[in-house]
This record gives C-alpha cells, structure tokens and sequence, in this order.
C-alpha cells in the first residue's frame, strides 16, 4: 500500500512527530488531497492538548488546508482531479440534521473539523467531505490560500455580516493571525479601520496594513480611546482575551456590536445596563461554509488583501508550531509540502 508522510500527536500535550502512514482511496461522497500548504492556526493549539470533546489520538493537526485533488470517492459529481482547492474549519456537513435542514451549516450537528473528525493537513495527502472544498482561485498560491480558508473567511465574513457601511469606524482588536487579515479587510471594505493592539511598537505594522487609527491598549482605557475618536459601530475581537473584549464595549456607539472572534473560556465581564442603556449587541462568529470561503478569495484577489506567512516545510511542523504557540511567528506560518 502507499504510503504519505503526515504529522500526528500521540497523546494530549504530546510532541509533533512526522511519521509514514496509509494513503487510503476515498470513500464515497470525499475526495483525496495532494496537499501543498497547510496553515498553522492558533486553534491548534486546542487540538494538539486535546482541548476538544470526544477526540481520538493519534491525532494529524491542521485546518487551513490548500492542495490538488488526486482522487475522487464515489458520488462525487460536482469536482474533478486536478482541480486546485482549498478546506477550512468547516470541513464538511451531513445535510440531514435539523440544523443542516434549515440552511445552518456551520452549525451542523455532525460536524467534520479536520483534525477533530479527521486527520488533518498537516500532511502529504488528506481526505475530506467533497461539501467541504472550496476552489482557489488561479491568482492565489497555495500558500496564500491556506490562511483564507480560516482566518481569512473568519474575519471577511464576521464584516460583511454586520451592519456597518463603508465610512463607518470598524475596531479590530487584536493585530495577530486573525487581526492582521482583519485590519486588511475592513480597510478594503471602506471603513475606517482602528488598529487596536498591545504595545506602541506594532503602529507601524497597523498602519502598513491599512489602519488609520492605532490604539496601544497598554497606553490607557480602550473605550476613552475610541470615544475620542468618536465612537466605533464595530469591534470585531479578534484577540482571544475576555478582558480585552469587555474593555471596548463603552466605545461603541448606540447600537454598536462587538464580534467575538477570539477564542477563550474566560467569562465576558459585560453589565446588562452595558447593553441596555446603548442598544449593543455581542455576538459570537464561526468561520465560513465553502462558498463563503471562495468569496473571501475572490474579494482578496479583487483587493489585495493576502495573509503576511511565513512558509516552513512539512518536516519542520514542531518548529512552525512552537513558534505560534510561543508568539514568535509573525502572523501567520504555513507548511508546505
């Protein structure tokens, strides 16, 4: 039998260990990837510590997939090989439950997360629902399509889905993975961006990526800040700090909302009368089905928006991943096979 090399973790906490494994023909309904890139995502982080109910080790990482499709499974109708696709957070949905019934796949009571529900791609090949594949458009490499599929289409989406209209002020809290693809978008999207991150020292970064404000969350009250520069209708919270969040909150303006991104387990210290005397609003925001994923690239190749990686190969995984987990990589690492 054929054999790939992928990445796997053999207990919660473990070590990264690139190791030799099958490469199995699809089954029905699921194709198989050559992967050429794969990002390295903070959410990782969970995985590999077994942050997640219900998992099953040895465990392959990785859910910014970008690659070739090698193999089509059975039923498999709407791609073919050869085809250039990219596979995010969602990674595929059962269209049977009562949430997939009502259009609300990323809420899909069967969810398939790769690395969670399958092996991830931190891998030579991988292989995945076909409801899950998003096409690359040809400006993209593979290596920049990765990040889209999630940080990409986390931040595009949770934009596009507010009420704000170009000229509002958007925030984004938080100049990392996430963040930095957010200030990019929401500038491209015509707001006026504030930058919104710990230190004097990323201004420039912030302002290099398209903000026009920058508030050093260090220097004083977030809130005052964005009240002196009149108020924001959006903070989009990219940054996983329940703190942080509840520290913009009083910027908004009446019927503002604040956009969790990040993730955390940490309570969101928020009064009701917060809330009630402005009109806010908070909510949470998951990433994007295929077709959201495929406008975000699309939107990227329009704009220029690209996530800033750092490319690293396949076998140096433990290293792409140890830089992120420790805040050493500078936005965003990518494998590459």
């Amino acid at each position: 039998m054929p054999t790939h090399q992928a990445v796997q973790v053999r207990s919660a906490g473990g070590p990264l260990e690139l190791v030799d494994v099958d490469t199995i023909a699809p089954p029905p309904n699921h194709v198989r990837l050559d992967v050429s890139a794969c990002g390295v995502c903070g959410t990782d982080r969970a995985f590999v510590n077994g942050g997640f109910p219900d998992m099953s080790w040895p465990l392959t990482p990785g859910h910014e997939i970008a690659g070739t499709i090698a193999e089509l499974g059975d039923d498999v109708e709407d791609f073919k090989a050869g085809e250039r696709v990219a596979v995010g957070w969602f990674g595929g949905h059962c269209n049977r439950c009562v949430q997939c019934r009502k259009g609300m796949f990323m809420q899909c009571e069967l969810m398939h997360v790769p690395s969670w529900q399958y092996p991830g791609g931190y891998a030579e090949s991988v292989t995945v629902p076909a409801n899950a594949l998003a096409r690359i458009p040809d400006p993209l490499s593979f290596a920049e399509a990765g990040p889209m599929a999630c940080a990409g289409v986390t931040t595009y989406n949770a934009l596009r889905h507010t009420d704000a209209v170009a000229g509002d002020r958007v925030a984004i809290l938080g100049i990392g993975g996430l963040g930095h693809l957010g200030v990019q978008f929401a500038s491209a999207m015509g707001f006026e961006t504030i930058a919104i991150g710990r230190g004097a020292a990323k201004a420039e970064d912030a302002h290099l990526l398209g903000a026009h404000h920058y508030i050093d969350s260090t220097a004083g009250d977030v809130s005052e800040a964005l009240r002196q520069l009149g108020g924001a209708s959006v903070v989009l919270a990219t940054a996983g700090n329940s703190k942080a969040m509840a520290d913009t909150v009083d910027g908004l303006l009446p019927r503002g909302e604040l956009v969790a991104l990040g993730v955390t387990s940490d309570p969101l210290s928020i009064t009701p009368l917060q809330l009630i005397m402005a009109a806010l609003r908070v909510s949470g925001h998951p990433s994007g089905t295929p077709r959201d994923i495929e406008e975000t690239m699309e939107f990227a190749v329009l704009s220029g928006v690209r996530a800033r990686i750092e490319e690293q190969p396949l076998a140096h995984a433990a290293d792409a991943y140890a830089a992120m987990e420790q805040g050493r990589a500078r936005y965003r690492k990518v494998l590459t096979m």
